[in-house]
């Protein structure tokens, strides 16, 4: 392998067994700034629901919530697409080199770190902070690092934004039909996502209509808690204002940061994977699928009524 560039004082520790070289660009492998170490953060041990007290499920299912990213439609890819312009735009360079997220890299970084401000402040703090047409010199006040994040994050939203806008992404198969099942039921219908408001008002308004966006009963976004998944602040909000406990509710999730966050809240929670997220560690989820195309309404009340029969 090529050797690869690391910042100053910065060595490499033994290789991590779950991740391969994060990749650069794909004309060049060291015109990218992508180096091997050190590892990203790992998920926190996890205690079982029981040991967390939310083994009782109710099968009263009164609510279900869907997470957007990862749920509503498979995104994580075009968030790289949109962040690489955006630095490639502001001209951000981690010790002298262009700074590039390659894709195993990323699909390490989005299952770990929710949210794109902490993703970026997270790989500065491991990496240096970069120089960029925002700041010549790389940032050390924390008012300048906040500017620049902030400044990095919106051009990469509206980015992101014409990205949806443009009519080529589609909805993940049996999300549509599983909103409209539960309404039509008299069920309470939210949206819980981490990513920043206006993206994902605009992915709604998109991908499932007017009609269903503006008939959700709760659309809690990153913006509205002070703590990203896998916090569960974010739930614990929604049930609330749904007027509903945690087990009545039921959560649509495809990462295990969202799972840790659901299941802390004490809701039971389904994942719909991705292909970034299909080898993750599900054993706290009450099943999962490769998309909700074949499942319907009675068959998560089945499941939540299964559950309770178990315990």
């Amino acid at each position: 392998m090529a050797s690869m560039f690391l910042p100053q004082g910065l060595s490499l520790p033994p290789r991590p067994t779950n991740l391969s070289a994060f990749p650069s660009s794909p004309s060049s492998s060291s015109s990218f700034f992508n180096p091997l170490s050190p590892a990203l953060p790992r998920p926190r041990a996890r205690r079982s629901l029981a040991a967390r007290g939310a083994v009782s499920v109710s099968c009263a299912l009164r609510a279900l919530i869907f997470d957007c990213d990862g749920v509503i439609l498979e995104s994580e890819h075009l968030h790289r697409q949109a962040y690489n312009e955006a630095f490639a735009h502001f001209g951000v360079r981690c010790s002298d080199q262009p700074l590039n997220w390659g894709l195993e890299f990323y699909d390490e970084l989005q299952n770990q770190i929710g949210g794109g401000k902490p993703k970026m402040r997270w790989y500065f703090k491991e990496y240096g902070w970069p120089s960029s047409s925002i700041f010549e010199k790389p940032p050390e006040s924390d008012e300048d690092r906040a500017k620049l994040i902030d400044t990095v994050q919106d051009w990469k939203t509206e980015r992101y934004k014409d990205i949806i806008k443009s009519g080529t992404v589609k909805p993940r198969p049996g999300v549509l039909r599983l909103m409209d099942e539960a309404k039509a039921s008299g069920k309470k219908l939210a949206v819980c996502s981490a990513a920043t408001k206006s993206s994902v008002i605009l992915c709604l308004e998109n991908l499932i209509g007017m009609d269903r966006f503006q008939g959700l009963d709760c659309f809690l976004a990153g913006d509205d808690v002070k703590e990203k998944k896998p916090n569960p602040s974010i739930y614990l909000t929604a049930a609330e204002k749904l007027d509903v406990s945690g087990t009545e509710c039921l959560v649509v999730e495809d990462s295990v940061i969202g799972l840790q966050a659901a299941t802390s809240a004490g809701m039971p929670c389904v994942i719909s994977y991705t292909s970034s997220t299909a080898n993750q560690d599900f054993k706290e989820a009450i099943a999962k699928y490769p998309d909700m195309g074949n499942v319907r309404l009675t068959d998560l009340e089945q499941l939540l009524q299964s559950v309770v029969a178990a315990k």
